[in-house]
């Protein structure tokens, strides 16, 4: 079973940003909208696996 979250996403200038609002400290950034979901996810990843 695969969880849902939200990921909220906005443009400040040339970069983008994002967090999950479900997990606090989850966020991202990257030049392209595939690259700041890719790095949200990591984050989320890092997170989740913390002790």
């Amino acid at each position: 079973m695969r969880n849902k979250l939200t990921a909220i996403i906005e443009q400040d200038e040339d970069w983008f940003i994002a967090y999950a609002p479900e997990i606090p400290g989850a966020n991202g950034q990257g030049p392209t909208k595939r690259e700041v979901l890719q790095s949200l996810a990591e984050a989320i990843a890092l997170i989740l696996d913390w002790p």
